[in-house]
């Protein structure tokens, strides 16, 4: 899975090629071990003074030291021979003896563990957040982002108390998602640990999907009127549009990325939704002109609200990146308020905490397009999660919840 992040591939997508026959067991501690190397990567890596080691053994040593330090429940012992026979086979017998001095040295330096989160982000990530949030909240977004994500459903096929009762019958806790968007599963008296979502009740029924609750507010603050088309224009994989197809939409699903498709068709299968999916590149007006009621632009974004869910993405991330994708959901918002018909909605969102992927394309945007204005829906979601502006705004250390925005346009005229 290491090996895959490093060639460019998510870490969710190295997990589906990996993990595929492994036993459930394994397949928790081998995610665990990659995804908790990533978080803690800059941190391992002056831990092990990975400057003067051979390259190849770089992610055998932050293996076996996360082991080591993070992970109570795997031996020393054991943590440390493991990586030695990997060492061996990756280098030869010179890697293995180095590989064993620098794991036993840090395994009898007992007690000093991994508490804290200094060195878990881009140093230039933290300061901006610091910047913007401030010391104290930025240093529990850290905390946020190094922790590992909850399992949030929001029910489909069955109702909400239908889906609470079967998961307390199976023997797990359940406790609402704040704001009411959705249920928490959380271990229960006999159920210790959390399944992957295929393992609980109601799965193959279609029963639920995984959301987490700041993506099903934005469905709420989206406010789509009942009956309305809808165009979700960047849907894959899906979650959005199967919860706007709940709430009454009639939606029309698209994805210019042919790779997510077998994705978001998967999720409106199991959903039961009435979706109509299609790949279609929004930049090349896959719809007439000022055809449609509504449109969603779930825009790429750096996904920076996100972090705790893909420990990868910290160290992808530049301030270049930013820019890049502001340029193109610029270019997103401007090709979806074509398709929109004077009355109807225009909805952007994103997963991203930074200004200028959020409020500064709404507010560039208004001031190119003066035939449309902000419209926000009033009640549709809790005041502590709206903007001055009226936008919606998610905050993990406020909110307990990913990051997320969204910015609710009128076509006037």
């Amino acid at each position: 899975m290491l090996d895959a992040v490093r060639a460019g591939a998510t870490l969710q997508g190295a997990r589906d090629g990996a993990l595929a026959n492994l036993i459930e067991r394994d397949r928790r501690l081998a995610y665990e071990l990659a995804a908790g190397v990533l978080r803690r990567r800059a941190q391992l890596d002056r831990m092990l003074e990975l400057a003067s080691a051979d390259p190849r053994l770089h992610d055998v040593l932050r293996l076996g030291a996360y082991q080591l330090r993070a992970l109570a429940r795997v031996p020393a012992y054991a943590a440390v021979s493991t990586s030695v026979e990997l060492a061996r086979e990756v280098t030869g017998e010179g890697g293995a003896r180095y590989v064993n001095h620098v794991l036993r040295r840090l395994a009898r330096d007992a007690g000093s563990g991994m508490r804290d989160a200094e060195g878990t982000h881009p140093l230039w990530l933290v300061v901006r957040w610091r910047a913007r949030f401030g010391v104290d909240e930025t240093s529990q977004l850290i905390a946020w982002n190094d922790a590992r994500p909850g399992l949030t459903l929001q029910p489909v096929r069955w109702d909400c108390d239908t889906l609470h009762t079967r998961l307390r019958e199976a023997g797990f806790g359940v406790a609402h998602a704040p704001f009411g968007a959705g249920l928490q599963v959380v271990p229960g008296a006999h159920a210790s640990r959390i399944p992957h979502p295929a393992q609980l009740p109601g799965f193959d029924e279609g029963a639920f999907i995984v959301q987490d609750p700041a993506h099903a507010l934005v469905c709420r603050f989206a406010a789509i009127p009942p009956g309305a088309i809808v165009y979700d224009a960047c849907a894959a994989p899906g979650g959005k549009a199967a919860t706007l197809e709940r709430g009454g939409a009639r939606v029309i699903a698209g994805d210019a990325r042919r790779e997510r498709i077998g994705r978001l068709v998967e999720t409106t299968r199991r959903a039961g939704v009435a979706i109509r999916v299609a790949v279609a590149d929004l930049l090349a007006a896959p719809f007439r002109s000022d055809m449609l009621a509504a449109v969603l632009v779930d825009a790429p974004c750096s996904a920076t609200g996100t972090m705790a869910r893909h420990p990868d993405a910290r160290w992808r991330l530049t301030p270049r990146t930013i820019a890049r994708a502001a340029e193109r959901q610029r270019a997103l918002l401007a090709a979806a308020a074509a398709l929109v018909r004077p009355g109807a909605l225009l909805v952007y969102a994103t997963c991203s905490l930074e200004p200028e992927e959020n409020g500064d394309i709404v507010t560039d945007f208004l001031a190119r397009h003066p035939q449309f204005a902000r419209v926000p829906a009033t009640g549709a979601v809790p005041a502590a999660l709206l903007t001055p502006a009226g936008d919606f705004q998610s905050l993990p250390q406020r909110h307990g919840m990913d990051g997320a925005y969204a910015a609710r346009l009128a076509r006037t005229r």
